[in-house]
């Protein structure tokens, strides 16, 4: 446990930036996630690890958050070595985990699984998954994907277009392949910023068709509180 009000501590390991054109309005990564877990309780702290700022030991936080970012899993980038080995690390002693998007992605990589560029192309804006039996929508941005689960890896979400969208690794790590800390403004300015040339003009188009009609961004922030309150004391 932290000192900090006795709230568990939390890393958020950045692996990438929001838009320069968008931060200032928006927030960088660990703001949204700053935000989206506000109600539930804990201390964050923000390590930069795409500038290679690593924790001294996977012990300095009582858990772990991956944010996204536009790199590839799979490409070569200094910082995703020594990530990966964390990840390892961090699994073998038992401290929660959670990864969203490109954290989703280099969780499963670590751990035996494979990512790489999804040949359906881009999942964009506002999708329905089937989470447990429960529909939920969640902003994405993606396309990449797992497409091989590492051992001890379970879906616990998915769709017809991404059949690997939330993996459970026992209780030690929890990751989600779309974005809870996306809000539609933020979605929206993504396609502005970086979709054009990038993503389909006629995906771009349905995914603003159905921005503004609420998702369940709030739900999935309960099962990120909630997983790393297991691990609390």
């Amino acid at each position: 446990m932290s000192n900090h009000e006795n709230l568990m501590r939390i890393g958020i390991l950045q692996t990438g930036q929001s838009p320069d054109i968008l931060r200032e309005e928006a927030g960088d990564y660990p703001d949204m996630f700053m935000a989206l877990l506000a109600p539930h309780g804990f201390d964050l702290v923000t390590y930069d690890v795409e500038h290679m700022q690593f924790p001294t030991d996977v012990h300095a936080c009582d858990g772990w958050l991956i944010t996204g970012s536009r790199h590839g899993a799979y490409e070569e980038h200094a910082f995703i070595p020594p990530l990966e080995d964390f990840i390892r690390k961090a699994m073998a002693a038992q401290v929660p985990l959670v990864g969203v998007c490109f954290g989703h992605q280099i969780i499963a990589q670590a751990m035996g699984g494979k990512v790489e560029r999804y040949a359906g192309g881009w999942a964009v804006g506002p999708q329905s998954y089937d989470f447990e039996g429960t529909p939920i929508t969640l902003n994405a941005w993606h396309r990449d994907q797992v497409t091989k689960l590492p051992e001890g890896a379970k879906v616990i979400a998915c769709n017809d277009f991404c059949e690997n969208a939330a993996l459970i690794y026992g209780d030690t790590a929890f990751t989600v392949q779309a974005h809870p800390e996306f809000k539609d403004s933020f979605v929206e300015g993504l396609m502005t910023a970086r979709g054009p040339g990038l993503v389909p003009d006629t995906l771009m188009a349905e995914a603003r068709e159905k921005l503004g009609k609420g998702n369940d961004s709030a739900a999935i922030a309960a099962k990120i509180a909630a997983f790393f309150h297991r691990h609390e004391g």
